[in-house]
């Protein structure tokens, strides 16, 4: 294991554009991408160059903002046509995670009583810094709270990469690896690959290498093996919407995992920030599912290993009921159940 403590990030602002780590490529190539126009982001954000359901609400706040700092018109009423237009365009990019529509209504809000577009163009940049840097703290909030209850030197098993790469730094379910290793603290972490896009193996290992984390890799369906061999105390995964009764939903598979948890009795925890939250849905029946392209479960990097013409079901999330939740974990604190009133109090 290095003692080299490098946390990577994947989204910088720079004066007139975002550069993007594009985690199409990692972890075989390290490419930086500059994102300008609405269609850059738009792209960015549904081919997953961008992923994350925080960093993808920072990179549509980025995108809204700077594309209108461009908009060709004089009226403040064409102003907020265009607005609204590139508003829809980047919200109809990922349908799940709700800190996408979070971040554009906030950005939105914020603009509901100008009447100077060069006001309007001032705080809506104003608001997308501020989101950006909002995250990181509220990251690091998270990590602090979930050391609390994760006990260092243990085996802690997670799923997807809900990382520093998927947020603005140090992540949600990965955040207390990372900070543990900046208070020179140490936890034995086992990375499911996560199918269809493999983003445990790709991104989640390479993220916790860079940050000096000891990180063994496992195939999904090695879970409730691992976790009966190897000594797992804890299961700790991200989220992309939860509903005002605690349902999660997070990364295809996760369901799996929280059900291995209750039959094993080790704990399993959601780390999420506010943001998250969707308290105008009852549950998790609710939240749309995004159904992704056959090719990414018939074919690896462009080779298939499926025969052809095969039906695929390819849904991106599932939903974990409450039930199986033992805390959720946000900047605010550790949310316990009864998660119907505690996730009120707790967000109040």
């Amino acid at each position: 294991m290095s003692n080299t403590i490098t946390i990577p990030t994947s989204i910088e602002w720079h004066c007139d554009h975002l550069q993007i780590l594009n985690q199409q490529k990692l972890p075989k190539v390290t490419e930086y991408l500059q994102l300008r126009k609405i269609d850059d982001f738009y792209d960015a954000i549904l081919s997953l160059k961008v992923r994350g359901a925080p960093a993808i609400g920072i990179t549509a706040a980025y995108g809204l903002a700077l594309s209108a700092q461009h908009y060709p018109v004089d009226k403040w009423e064409d102003f907020l046509h265009q607005f609204k237009i590139d508003k829809e365009i980047l919200a109809s990019s990922r349908p799940t995670a709700v800190n996408l529509f979070w971040a554009l209504e906030r950005l939105e809000k914020k603009i509901d009583q100008c009447i100077s577009i060069n006001e309007a163009k001032t705080l809506l940049l104003h608001e997308a810094i501020q989101i950006h840097a909002e995250d990181e703290e509220t990251c690091r909030q998270i990590g602090e709270y979930s050391l609390e209850i994760l006990t260092p030197g243990t085996s802690v098993l997670t799923i997807c990469n809900a990382g520093s790469i998927a947020t603005a730094k140090y992540g949600t379910a990965l955040a207390p690896f990372h900070l543990a290793r900046e208070k020179e603290l140490y936890f034995k972490v086992f990375a499911c690959e996560t199918r269809p896009v493999l983003q445990g193996s790709r991104l989640t290992t390479w993220e916790l290498q860079q940050s000096g984390v000891d990180v063994t890799l496992i195939t999904d369906s090695m879970a409730a093996h691992t976790i009966s061999n190897k000594g797992i105390s804890a299961i700790i995964v991200g989220a992309d919407r939860i509903a005002s009764n605690g349902d999660t939903a997070n990364k295809i598979g996760t369901l799996s995992l929280a059900i291995i948890a209750d039959h094993y009795g080790i704990p399993f925890y959601v780390a999420a920030p506010s943001t998250t939250f969707d308290l105008t849905i009852g549950s998790g029946s609710e939240i749309p599912i995004e159904e992704r392209p056959i090719e990414e479960v018939t074919s690896i990097e462009g080779v298939n290993i499926a025969p052809e013409d095969t039906e695929v079901f390819n849904p991106a999330f599932d939903v974990t009921p409450s039930s199986l939740i033992t805390a959720i974990i946000t900047e605010k604190g550790i949310i316990h159940p009864d998660f119907n009133q505690n996730i009120k109090k707790m967000l109040r």
